[in-house]
């Protein structure tokens, strides 16, 4: 699968591995490192009443709870599978995090954010050592919180689109920290906001396009009036990709949307 991008290839990729029953954890995790992506789904029967499926989200070495771009990504390839919703133009995805609603919205999936299970400010030192490793003035910084809603993201407000393409991070410096960074466009840029995401790991990486981080950075922007309640961002601009994310603030709820291609199918042997 590609996702978040609606020219094919440009967006993040996803395996997806849409009949997984009775394979054990230490295969999914295998395969996923296999894979060598960003992240790998397992798309197995539900287990809750009220889910139509449940999957379960690998990245090369762990699993998560939740992630952004597997839950388009499955939801698409689930329904191209011939899943049919328990309840018409809702799907439920059964996940570590609980149950996630997706509906269609102007023709692309989008999926509810699920609550923070950590917001708020980052503490002083966090916040020095989130400038060190983005090598910016703690002035550049103009709000930190954590964004925690499976992935432990830290979210990073700076002031323009341009700092945030401009950042070379210090990887040393930035230990641990899952770390994602938002900047506004100048109107009539076409994208309101440019989000960047780095990732720790044996060597710090950028994900090309993050769906909850900017879940969990739409909460903070949207609740906070520093974001309008509809708009669109782009990411993984310097890694050559053309990531969009539709964000709208709906009922109460923040849904964060994309379009998503399937590019290769197959038979995996596993």
């Amino acid at each position: 699968m590609d996702v978040f991008s609606e020219v094919p290839y440009r967006g993040n990729p996803l395996a997806v591995v849409v009949d997984a029953q009775g394979l054990s954890t230490e295969t999914m995790q295998h395969f996923a490192n296999w894979t060598n992506l960003s992240e790998t789904t397992f798309l197995l029967p539900p287990t809750h009443p009220d889910a139509d499926y449940k999957v379960r989200i690998f990245t090369g070495n762990e699993e998560f709870p939740f992630a952004g771009h597997p839950t388009l990504g499955s939801a698409h390839t689930w329904l191209k599978a011939g899943g049919m919703p328990k309840t018409d133009g809702v799907l439920v995805q059964e996940c570590g995090a609980g149950l996630v609603r997706v509906k269609h919205d102007a023709g692309r999936l989008a999926f509810a954010a699920p609550p923070l299970t950590r917001f708020g400010p980052v503490d002083d030192l966090t916040r020095a050592q989130l400038a060190a490793g983005l090598q910016l003035s703690e002035d550049d910084v103009l709000d930190a919180s954590w964004l925690v809603n499976g992935p432990e993201w830290i979210g990073v407000l700076l002031a323009t689109a341009e700092q945030v393409l401009s950042i070379e991070p210090d990887l040393d410096a930035m230990g641990d920290l899952k770390v994602g960074v938002i900047g506004p466009h100048e109107p009539g840029s076409g994208v309101d906001f440019e989000v960047r995401t780095f990732i720790p790991g044996d060597a710090m990486v950028e994900d090309p396009v993050t769906g909850s981080f900017n879940a969990g950075a739409a909460q903070w922007l949207i609740g906070s009036g520093r974001a309008p309640a509809e708009y669109l961002a782009a990411q993984g601009t310097v890694l050559g990709r053309a990531g969009r994310i539709h964000v709208k603030a709906e009922g109460g709820e923040i849904w964060v949307g994309g379009a998503s291609a399937t590019c290769i199918e197959g038979t995996v042997l596993l």
